[in-house]
């Protein structure tokens, strides 16, 4: 298809007839013609270069400046294949020159100016579009492709943790029927033991292994436990519900535990109760989930302080302890599933604790301090606002 012959062409097609005032004002059009176009090009969000044979960078745009991390007085000396190192061995040149026709499209990761996708599309021009220029020219158009990137590899890793996931719940399953015939053969042989009333060193020692062998049964079916609760959540059941008699029940069922490791305990709770609507189990699960936290982060002679308040529109419900504290670089994955620094941990304590708040309309915030403690306050609505599930 021809193209519309346009004023410029028609002057540039009679220049050797132009007097001098002709010529100026050609030269002033044609300047502002490179200035419509060079705006045109630098408002372009895609990379676009324009480079010879053997990679020289001749023109570029502003966003390929910035994706390639490129100065605008390197322009004319800096090669390509320098700042795009995979690029040259990719392509497969010969003697670092392009292949002359060909049209090529890679992507490719680059680490400068900062880590980054880029697709990148080479094409050649069919006449060299600098007059001067002996050798031939291509045009490379670079677009960022990062979000995209990360995005279709979430989705995979996505659907791959989905599969495993559903693949671990059923040997989860499975393994809680054994789990399950162990725990009632200790049981059976216990009484056995007692009921013999024997007081031998060796019936001794069958009772302390029977009392291993009973504890880690019980550690291992409350891993498989925990593992099923975070992998097939549960909707909560709401009803109304009084925080201080979920929070009493809970340290009631902890309290020889605590008495054991020496930790005292100190409730502060305003006049009113924070009612509000919640599922009762979960509610028990996620106190307990933090008490055990707290307990464990403590030496013998720490202290829990739980705290309650609220304003117009939440209810806020903290929990703080006097222990190691959590490291600056931990504390943004502890909401991660598996991830534990302490011995014999799942890694899924907080996870569910968030699962669950999020279920009903609440957050989690954590403040910590190495050395001194963390608390961790849990928000809940108020019972006259309106539930809304928080998306993860």
């Amino acid at each position: 298809m021809a193209k519309k012959a346009s004023s410029l062409d028609r002057i540039l097609g009679r220049i050797e007839s132009l007097d001098a005032i002709n010529l100026t004002n050609l030269a002033q059009k044609l300047a502002r013609e490179r200035d419509y176009l060079e705006t045109i090009f630098n408002t372009a969000l895609e990379g676009i270069l324009v480079v010879d044979q053997d990679g020289v960078i001749e023109y570029a745009n502003e966003s390929s400046l910035r994706l390639i991390g490129l100065q605008e007085s390197e322009l004319g000396s800096a090669v390509l294949w320098r700042l795009i190192p995979g690029l040259r061995s990719s392509l497969g040149m010969l003697d670092g020159e392009m292949l002359q026709d060909s049209i090529s499209s890679r992507e490719l990761e680059i680490t400068y100016p900062e880590k980054r996708y880029i697709r990148i599309y080479i094409l050649p021009f069919k006449e060299p579009i600098d007059v001067e220029a002996e050798e031939k020219q291509f045009v490379v158009i670079l677009s960022d492709i990062t979000s995209e990137k990360i995005s279709k590899e979430e989705t995979i890793e996505s659907e791959k943790i989905a599969s495993i996931l559903l693949l671990a719940a059923g040997v989860a399953h499975e393994l809680g029927n054994p789990l399950n015939s162990l725990t009632i053969h200790l049981q059976l042989l216990k009484r056995q033991l007692d009921r013999l009333d024997v007081s031998t060193p060796t019936s001794e020692k069958m009772q302390d292994s029977l009392e291993v062998c009973r504890g880690e049964v019980e550690r291992l079916d409350g891993i498989i436990k925990n593992f099923l609760e975070a992998i097939r959540p549960q909707k909560p059941d709401f009803q109304v519900l009084n925080l201080h008699s979920i929070l009493e029940e809970v340290l009631q069922f902890v309290g020889s535990e605590l008495n054991d490791r020496g930790i005292a305990v100190e409730v502060e709770v305003e006049s009113a109760p924070p009612i509000v609507r919640a599922d009762k189990n979960q509610m028990k699960q996620v106190f307990f989930n933090l008490i055990k936290n707290a307990m464990e982060a403590m030496k013998p002679g720490g202290c829990l302080r739980v705290k309650t308040r609220d304003d117009e529109e939440r209810i806020y419900l903290q929990f703080g302890d006097s222990g190691t504290g959590i490291k600056q670089s931990e504390l943004s994955r502890v909401f991660e599933p598996y991830h534990t620094t302490k011995k014999g941990g799942s890694g899924l304590g907080l996870m569910i604790v968030q699962r669950i708040m999020r279920e009903h309309g609440g957050l989690v915030g954590i403040d910590s301090q190495e050395g001194v403690g963390t608390v961790v306050t849990l928000e809940f609505p108020k019972r006259n606002r309106q539930v809304r599930m928080l998306e993860g």
